[in-house]
């Protein structure tokens, strides 16, 4: 072996691939290393066989050329290093012919590291989606990274999911989920059966970024990379990496899988990959809406959750205001619309009611799937009407909703924007009585306030965090004190525990005042229970109420009343909110079925909510559950809903089409019964001679009157259809005077069967963008800024 070769191997051998590689920094500083260390290598190989060639040609009387030759090898070898945007994927058999020297500092720059970019995992139905952090959030997470804060906790996606980068690991903020692991991608990978590339582990993409570095500096490609795990890597050049997955393993029987295993595309880097990757959410928060799901857990035709559905909405709303609110945000005066989902399906059927239990036993076995979605979903109706669990699903609702604005306020501080609701189905029933029961002068906060002892203190730590006495929850813990336990102790109790005066006074007054609101709603015949209602109650029904006790449930006395708008529900404690809304929007809504259902046959003109001002009943035409609002507040009077306009700019071409046939039918129909009836008084008008017998005041006035009365039948008949559009309708107060019915355009193949569509129509909503459309103008409306059109 040569002295050039033995010290090629070393220079080799100094370089090998390592478990883990460094940072990009210290990767730059490596090939530069390696740069240097080859460089010299091939500089003294020169050296050798040039006095070598030297002694030889001095023995053969040949001119020593090798000096010459020499440099200008080694040139060559070191312009053999190409930039990255140059190199050609496939191999040139032609040498540079260029033997200019190349600067090694300058060649020390060539290998530009990789730019990191972050994903988490989303896992459905058993399958693994690796999604891109947008860019913002991407670059938060890389330059906290970088920092060295190991513990850092990062809100992303516009603060609804918190990133704890030591566990790699990503949290929702609003609602139970599991968590999802977090990657910082560099090296992707795609198989046959992969719709999209998949990210390698951490570790992985390392090494294969040191494997690359040091194949582009040294120009030495093809070379094999193999792991523990038999997975082999093959860098052919820079665009061309496969990695090649372990032989398959015989089956019991001996025999191996027919289709061979195709080897992956290894891709560097996002850049280099068919990835669409969001810029980010604005940080201002103009509006926050509240989504309450309807029955079942599921909200749409794919039985997603709630969750879900309301990613879709939000994710459409965000390209409208991109779209029709294109200049206001581009000069930053809006920022965007939050919607958080409210779950009560869960808390309903949960173990604390134990109402899946109760009916599974007396369930029938026969046709198993189908009465499991009817137990799950169509039985949601049946227990919003009985009052044992009326008061829980009410009771999670508003408790749900409350909790989510204050965790919303405490993470967004500066927050100044406004609140709405939206419930779809059934979710906007349970709003629509919620909010009927808001703001009733009777209800005094001490009211309130024991209510909300009963309700959510239902430990001793929670009674404690409430008044700010947790220090004192070892003493009582010490001592085995529940809460059930505490109610049952004195003042003089206290005391012998060691709990200072002040804080006794509190634990007493509070705990009395607990009993007492126990009492008021245990108790119907209590006054403090009718002083709680929301409602007055009409003298005329005050002989026909309905009250039994009921044991294990939430509500002791029912009582089916009237409000004074003539509203009939279960007798309930409605809880408060602690916002008032500025708009309520209902998708696919029964509440003008269940108004009539209940006895109500009008709605006041005045009444309105106590403490929301608008409010949007929103459906499809061929939705089986949604019901008009309007006819019941006008009932004299017949006249079509508002109609939705595509979030295009226009009115669906086959409704236009449909309306202009309509037109032409009826512009043909009137023509046909004119030339009909103009014939038939020409058939049996009396010949009249051309002098008139009778010359005088009365046959003028004939002639007058029948010729007004042809112009005016034919002035009705050109005007009627404008009639209805000019007519301005008084719908009352329940939307500050404004419309309240507005209608869905229906998609052009839905109209060729409504049947076929209708239960399809009724889960439309949370992917519908004339809906998400309609919701944007109204919020933005009252801020001040107009829909722009497309």
């Amino acid at each position: 072996m040569t002295a050039s070769a033995q010290q090629s191997q070393d220079t080799k051998a100094d370089y090998t691939i390592t478990p883990n590689a460094g940072t990009s920094e210290e990767l730059t500083w490596l090939a530069g290393e390696i740069l240097c260390s080859r460089t010299d290598a091939i500089w003294g190989a020169s050296e050798i066989n040039s006095k070598t060639n030297s002694q030889t040609n001095q023995l053969s009387g040949t001119p020593n050329i090798a000096e010459c030759s020499s440099q200008e090898a080694t040139a060559d070898q070191l312009t053999a290093v190409p930039a990255l945007d140059q190199l050609d994927p496939s191999p040139s058999s032609n040498s540079s012919s260029s033997f200019e020297m190349v600067d090694i500092e300058s060649i020390r720059y060539l290998y530009e590291p990789v730019h990191p970019h972050w994903f988490y995992c989303k896992r459905a139905e058993s399958r693994e989606t690796w999604i891109p952090f947008s860019s913002k959030d991407s670059q938060e997470l890389e330059e906290t990274f970088n920092s060295g804060v190991t513990k850092a906790v990062i809100a992303t996606e516009g603060g609804r999911y918190d990133v704890h980068l030591a566990e790699r690991k990503r949290y929702p903020v609003y609602w139970e989920q599991a968590a999802t692991e977090v990657r910082r991608c560099t090296w992707f990978y795609k198989g046959d059966k992969d719709n999209r590339y998949v990210p390698y582990t951490e570790d992985i993409g390392d090494q294969l970024e040191e494997a690359y570095m040091i194949a582009l500096t040294l120009d030495e490609w093809k070379n094999k990379l193999e792991f523990s795990s038999g997975e082999t890597f093959i860098l052919h050049n820079p665009k061309l990496m496969v990695q090649y997955q372990p032989a398959a393993v015989p089956d019991d029987w001996g025999s191996l899988p027919v289709d061979p295993i195709r080897p992956r595309t290894v891709k560097r880097g996002i850049e280099n990959l068919s990835i669409e990757v969001p810029a980010g959410e604005p940080s201002q928060v103009d509006h926050l809406v509240f989504m309450v799901h309807g029955i079942g857990p599921a909200c749409d035709l794919r039985f997603r959750s709630i969750i879900q559905c309301v990613n879709d909405f939000r994710t459409a709303s965000q390209n409208l205001l991109q779209t029709h609110f294109k200049m206001a945000q581009e000069e930053q005066k809006i920022g965007r619309v939050e919607f958080l989902p409210v779950n009560w399906h869960s808390a309903l059927h949960g173990d604390a009611t134990g109402v899946d239990k109760d009916i599974q036993r007396i369930t029938l076995p026969s046709i198993s799937r189908l009465r499991h979605f009817t137990n799950e979903t169509l039985l949601d109706l049946f227990f919003y009407n009985s009052p044992t669990y009326c008061q829980t699903i009410v009771d999670t609702v508003a408790r749900e909703v409350n909790r989510l604005y204050i965790l919303f306020r405490e993470r967004n501080p500066g927050f100044e924007g406004g609140i709405s609701i939206a419930g779809h189905s059934l979710g906007s029933l349970i709003l629509f009585d919620l909010l009927t029961n808001q703001g009733d002068t009777v209800r005094t906060k001490s009211d309130t306030e024991k209510r909300g002892v009963q309700e959510d203190l239902k430990t001793v730590k929670d009674f404690l965090e409430k008044l700010g006495l947790s220090e004192y929850l070892s003493v009582l813990e010490k001592e085995k004190v529940d809460l059930e336990a505490l109610a049952l102790c004195t003042e003089n109790d206290l005391k012998e525990m060691g709990i200072p005066l002040g804080a006794r006074k509190k634990i007493c007054h509070h705990m009395k005042s607990r009993g007492k609101a126990q009492q008021s709603a245990w108790d119907p015949s209590a006054q403090g229970a009718l002083d709680s209602m929301d409602f007055t109650v009409n003298k005329s029904q005050e002989d026909k109420q309905l009250s039994r006790p009921l044991s294990n449930s939430s509500v002791s006395s029912v009582n089916y009343e009237h409000f004074d708008v003539g509203i009939g529900q279960v007798s309930i404690n409605y809880p408060h909110l602690v916002f008032e809304p500025k708009a309520f929007f209902a998708f696919g809504s029964p509440i003008g079925m269940f108004l009539t259902v209940r006895g109500l046959k009008r709605i006041d003109p005045n009444y309105s909510f106590p403490t929301c001002k608008s409010f949007y009943n929103i459906y499809h035409p061929f939705d089986p559950v949604a019901y008009r609002i309007e006819p019941m507040i006008v009932p004299d009077m017949e006249f079509e809903p508002m109609l939705i306009p595509h979030h295009k700019g226009r009115k669906r071409m086959h409704l236009e089409l449909k309306d202009s046939l309509t037109r032409m039918s009826a512009d043909l129909k009137n023509n046909l019964l004119g030339s009909l009836r103009t014939a038939w008084h020409s058939f049996t008008r009396i010949q009249t001679p051309v002098l008139p017998l009778e010359a005088g005041p009365e046959g003028a006035a004939k002639a007058t009157a029948s010729k007004e009365e042809k112009e005016e039948h034919r002035a009705e008949d050109s005007s009627s259809p404008m009639k209805e559009e000019e007519l301005d309708i008084n719908v009352g107060m329940l939307n500050g005077g404004r419309r309240i019915d507005y209608v869905l355009q229906e998609k052009p193949i839905e109209s060729f069967n409504e049947y076929l569509f209708a239960l399809q129509s009724h889960l439309c909503y949370w992917e519908s963008e004339d809906t998400a459309l309609l919701v944007l103008k109204e919020i933005y409306q009252e801020l001040g800024f107009v829909l722009e059109q497309p």
